[in-house]
């Protein structure tokens, strides 16, 4: 059967049985390596896919069921730019192993897109079901917080942080003069 998918904005044909799991097509037959099977039972959230705004595990999820326009993991960048997401876990240092990392930033999208500003509850609440076997997920809440306060906040933070290192870099030199 032929079926017309709409990923990352661009229209591919790909030539499958109805019931294969979108997560099998995105991966063999499109070649995109966000989504990622973990357990094949929507349990872990490493397939995640977002289809009209909406996260989906894509393991279970039948490609002929894929009607709305599906963003992976690879669609979030844009002209060479990272996602705000995807530079959050960079500066937070959010992944150890990195396996759940698809399935959590794209969970966080989906969590973003539909509240701009969760409180922390909401964030907890909106991330259940994405599993961390490295248990990163006070960086990931962090990450997720870091976009919600907006690049500028995250930017002043740095700015404190670098001034606060200086007075002490400073401190140290004035002692050290004190000992000559």
């Amino acid at each position: 059967m032929s079926v017309s998918l709409k990923v990352n904005g661009a229209t591919h044909e790909v030539d499958v049985d109805a019931t294969t799991p979108l997560l099998y097509v995105l991966r063999n037959d499109l070649g995109l390596r966000g989504p990622r099977f973990g357990c094949g039972l929507a349990q872990c959230g490493a397939c995640t896919v977002i289809i009209d705004g909406v996260a989906m595990r894509s393991c279970i999820t039948p490609v002929s069921a894929a009607t709305g326009a599906i963003t992976t993991l690879e669609g979030l960048a844009q002209n060479g730019t990272l996602h705000p997401l995807q530079q959050a876990w960079i500066d937070e240092q959010v992944p150890q192993c990195g396996y759940c990392q698809n399935g959590q930033i794209m969970n966080a999208k989906a969590l973003l897109d539909r509240n701009p500003k969760p409180s922390d509850a909401e964030i907890r609440q909106g991330m259940e079901g994405a599993l961390c076997r490295c248990m990163t997920y006070y960086r990931i809440q962090k990450a997720i917080k870091r976009v919600v306060q907006g690049t500028a906040a995250a930017r002043v933070d740095e700015a404190v942080d670098a001034a606060a290192e200086g007075a002490v870099a400073r401190t140290g030199e004035d002692a050290a003069e004190g000992a000559v």
